[in-house]
């Protein structure tokens, strides 16, 4: 202490040496390595030399040390940059999915449905580059630094600024310092092999980190006379622990920067190794621990700081330190656009589905919302925008868009108890017929087999009218229960052909009227008391309305998903048959099957609600009636399973698929769902169900009340959801296992 000290009143006496009259305080520069997540712990840092009320005067910073560099040389303070990480969903932020709330209504359900995704391009298939284009990045980095968009030259940002990137072409370090501080951070971090590079200034930029991870000499070079260095990186791995493909690359490509970090380290004046050996580069699920590794840090290093201020403070005078740095910009006015980019899609649809309006005030979030929005037609890959002052205080917008291919090939894999292991291929082409439009086939082949063709054909300006045609054929092997034991087994076969009409006010709600032929056949493979064989067919006329407000497809945190549908069920045209214990019944006429017309009503609600990071309360209800049917059959609710897969089905926690036939029925369900690890998940549920309460099949005797339990260890890896559970039905006195591997057909 006593060195620094004298260090500092050294350097204050060459100053007063130069000119005593009016003596120069000494300029502070800060620079923040690259490091992925482990960059998140420099805000504990940040918010030392706050607390220490040292005023900072330069700042550089490469990869992640350039967001948290840029955001606080923007003008947020440490204290606003935690809250932020704080608030910040990471699963979605680096990955290419968009909200599921930005998507049609009609598109939701295949959307992240796949293991797989391939696009055609050339007539052949392209494999996948594995890059991350990382759009929320993108329209986070936006709202971010909003406020500062008409600042291009970053000196002029409350503490000038600058940060490194890569040129791909002969991995030369940029220094950028102008331009758009959006594609300067994104091109600062983006890491070969896992983001995509990014156009910067006639070059194609990658991480900083490859040619300067630590850049000391930049902010050196800026003004500062101190330097305060935060550097999260531990240099290149010991050749025993470069285990994978990932680390191997990412090894090569920083082995220039290893040299490159021995010069810049003697610069700093202060120097803050900070060790985070038990997280890697990719560690954005620890972001809280590694934010209070950086914290800790910083509390130990704040008495230094603290020292410094106060020494510089009584040589040179107390400087004033304004508190609030960010420019105050709610909102700017587009008075005209620009786009480039648009090849397969025209610049009204652009705009259209955006609704993007000139002569009208915009927020940062109305117009990441607006992105969302174009995003979640699915036609693009990347919407990048800039704002471009204009001389009467309005901007033109510039939006800079890269398209998807058309087509794409899409496998899965998907295993359940109840339809056996199959593997789904789909083949999804946009304006294939007719623009604006979405075609689509699908196959399930393995121990069941269904296939499903659709087409799906938006209508008007904003593309909220669309009219959808589809056929399906499902063919499974369908247990039956009596009392929890499997008294039959039959072979099912399902055909529907559908017409529907449906509007979407908005991007979460959808009004549709249509018909459905469906026709339905069984026979019976391993005989039960009471079996039947034949076929049904008839039509449906229908209204539904269709309700999304889920954030996530998979393992949502809040949200509501509801399904209502309303139909007259016409007139069946049924070939049955029934047998009793293998003989025709004694009385016919008991076994009789109606075939009059009537009323349906079909109801599913499920909502979420998050308490914390980790923890979300689960709610479902369902309802099934079936008004006047005693004698029909063959559309009777299935209660049973924990994953919908076919139609009328009900899930049940304690129950299998089939257990229960009801011509009307209710459950209610309650569940609490906690994260345990990063991916891993442990769901209790408990639930009833309601049945026979209007209509009562003749045919299927069931108790009218029952209750069960479930408790599911879920794990999200590549393949998709793997769910293993135990269930216990009160009634049948039962304990079950029930397994789901991925995203069903």
């Amino acid at each position: 202490m006593r060195t620094f000290v004298v260090f500092i009143v050294a350097f204050a006496s060459s100053f007063f040496t130069f000119s005593q009259s009016s003596p120069v305080r000494p300029k502070i520069g800060v620079t923040l390595s690259g490091g992925g997540a482990k960059g998140l712990a420099h805000i504990g840092i940040l918010k030392a030399i706050d607390s220490a009320g040292l005023k900072v005067d330069y700042i550089t910073g490469t990869s992640m040390g350039s967001i948290v560099g840029g955001l606080y040389a923007a003008g947020y303070s440490a204290d606003t940059l935690e809250k932020i990480v704080h608030n910040i969903d990471w699963n979605l932020l680096l990955s290419n999915q968009s909200s599921l709330r930005s998507l049609f209504m009609e598109e939701k359900d295949e959307y992240s449905k796949y293991d797989i995704e391939l696009p055609w391009v050339n007539n052949k298939l392209r494999l996948s580059s594995g890059l991350l284009e990382a759009e929320e990045l993108w329209l986070k980095f936006s709202e971010l630094f909003f406020p500062v968009y008409n600042i291009k030259d970053f000196s002029k940002f409350s503490i000038p600024f600058r940060c490194i990137g890569t040129d791909i072409g002969n991995g030369e370090m940029v220094v950028m310092k102008e331009g758009e501080i959006i594609s300067a951070v994104r091109a600062s971090m983006a890491i070969p092999s896992v983001f995509t590079a990014v156009d910067y200034d006639q070059h194609r930029l990658v991480d900083g980190g490859i040619s300067r991870n630590f850049p000391v000499k930049d902010v050196k070079e800026m003004g500062a006379d101190l330097v305060i260095g935060s550097n999260v990186a531990k240099g290149l791995l010991p050749s025993q622990k470069v285990r994978n493909i990932l680390q191997l690359m990412l090894q090569v490509a920083f082995f220039r920067e290893a040299e490159d970090s021995k010069t810049e380290v003697p610069l700093c004046d202060i120097y803050i190794p900070i060790n985070l050996e038990n997280y890697s580069m990719a560690s954005f699920s620890d972001a809280e621990k590694i934010m209070q590794v950086g914290i800790e840090e910083g509390r130990k290093l704040y008495p230094r700081l603290k020292h410094m201020a106060d020494s510089l403070d009584q040589i040179y005078g107390k400087e004033e330190k304004h508190s609030n740095r960010l420019p105050d910009v709610k909102h700017v006015k587009i008075s005209s656009y620009e786009i480039s980019g648009l090849k397969n899609t025209t610049e009204g649809f652009f705009v259209n589905t955006m609704n993007l309006k000139t002569g009208v005030y915009y927020s940062a979030k109305n117009l990441s919302y607006m992105v969302r929005q174009a995003f979640g037609t699915r036609y693009y890959n990347r919407i990048v925008y800039s704002l471009q002052p204009e001389d009467d205080g309005s901007c033109k917008i510039i939006f800079t868009v890269e398209e998807n291919p058309l087509t794409f090939a899409k496998v899965s894999l998907h295993y359940n108890r109840f339809s056996g292991i199959g593997l789904i291929a789909n083949l999804t082409s946009r304006n294939l017929l007719i623009s604006n439009s979405r075609s689509l086939v699908s196959v399930n082949i393995g121990e069941s087999f269904r296939i499903k063709a659709e087409h799906l054909q938006y209508i008007g300006r904003l593309k909220n009218f669309g009219l959808t045609l589809k056929t399906q054929f499902d063919r499974f092997d369908l247990i039956t229960y009596e009392q929890s034991k499997q008294n039959g087994l039959y072979k099912q076969d399902n055909w529907e052909v559908s017409e529907k009409f449906h509007y979407s006010p908005s991007r979460s709600i959808s009004i549709g009227i249509g018909h459905r032929f469906e026709w339905l056949h069984y026979r019976p493979t391993i005989a039960s008391d009471l079996e039947f064989k034949g076929s049904n067919h008839f039509s449906t006329l229908f209204t539904e309305l269709k309700l999304n407000t889920l954030d996530k497809k998979i393992f949502p945190r809040k949200g509501i998903k509801l399904e209502v549908e309303g139909g007259q069920v016409l007139p069946q045209r049924s070939t049955v048959q029934f047998s009793i214990n293998g003989q025709p019944p004694s009385d016919p006429d008991s076994l009789s099957i109606a075939t009059a017309a009537y009323f349906k009503t079909w109801l599913s609600a499920e909502g979420y609600l998050s308490f914390s990071n980790f923890t979300t309360l689960l709610l479902q209800a369902q309802s099934g009636i079936n008004f006047n049917y005693d004698g029909n059959i063959m559309n009777e609710y299935i209660v049973g399973g924990l994953t919908k897969l076919f139609r009328n089905q009900v899930t049940f926690a304690g129950l299998q698929e089939g257990s229960v036939y009801s011509a009307s029925m209710a459950t209610a369900q309650i569940g609490l769902r906690q994260q345990i690890f990063l991916n891993t998940y442990l769901t209790g549920r408990a639930n009833i169900l309601f049945n026979n309460f209007i209509s009562t099949s003749k045919f299927f005797k069931y108790a009218d009340f029952y209750s069960g339990y479930g408790l599911t260890f879920s794990y999200n890896f590549a393949l998709g959801p793997l769910d293993l559970s135990v269930m216990y039905c009160d009634q049948t006195k039962k304990v079950q296992g029930y397994i789901n591997l991925g995203i069903p057909f």
